[in-house]
C-alpha cells in the first residue's frame, strides 16, 4: 500500500531526503542485528555505508547492472540530475548527484509502498558495500 499516492511525481530533493533516512534506519538495524560491532564503534561503522562515496559507488552498479526498472530509472536520473543548491565540502559533485540519486530511489520505494524492492536494494547496496569496505 502506497505512503504517498503521488510518490513518482514529488521532486527529487524530497524523494532524497525520505531515502537518505530509510536507508540510515536499514543499516542500522543490520549492524544491530550482527552484533558484532562494539556500541561506540556503530557510528563509525555506520558512517561507512551511508557516506555519499558509498552510496555513489552502489549506484555505480546498479547503472552498469541495468538494476533498476523503467519507474526506478527515472527516479534515479532526476535525482541525479537534481540541483540542491550546495555541495558538501568532502565530496565531489558527481559522487554526491550519484548518492542523490540512490537515496531519490529508496525514498521513491518506501513512499510509494514498495517494501519488498526496497528491502531487495537496501539489503544489495548493504552487501555490496560490506564487500568494498571489508566490512
Amino acid at each position: 500500500m502506497s505512503r504517498i499516492t503521488n510518490a513518482h511525481q514529488m521532486k527529487s530533493l524530497a524523494l532524497a531526503y525520505m531515502g537518505d533516512t530509510v536507508h540510515d534506519l536499514y543499516v542500522r538495524e543490520h549492524l544491530l542485528q550482527k552484533g558484532t560491532i562494539r556500541p561506540q564503534e556503530l557510528h563509525q561503522t555506520a558512517v561507512r555505508f551511508v557516506s555519499a562515496g558509498a552510496q555513489a559507488h552502489v549506484a555505480k552498479e546498479w547503472m552498469e547492472d541495468e538494476a533498476l526498472d523503467e519507474q526506478e530509472a527515472d527516479v534515479f536520473r532526476r535525482g541525479r540530475n537534481a540541483k540542491s543548491g550546495s555541495i558538501p565540502k568532502n565530496t565531489d559533485v558527481r559522487t554526491y548527484r550519484l548518492a542523490t540519486a540512490f537515496e531519490a530511489v529508496l525514498g521513491y520505494l518506501y513512499l510509494d509502498g514498495d517494501e519488498d524492492r526496497l528491502f531487495e536494494l537496501v539489503s544489495g547496496a548493504i552487501t555490496t558495500i560490506e564487500e568494498k569496505e571489508g566490512i
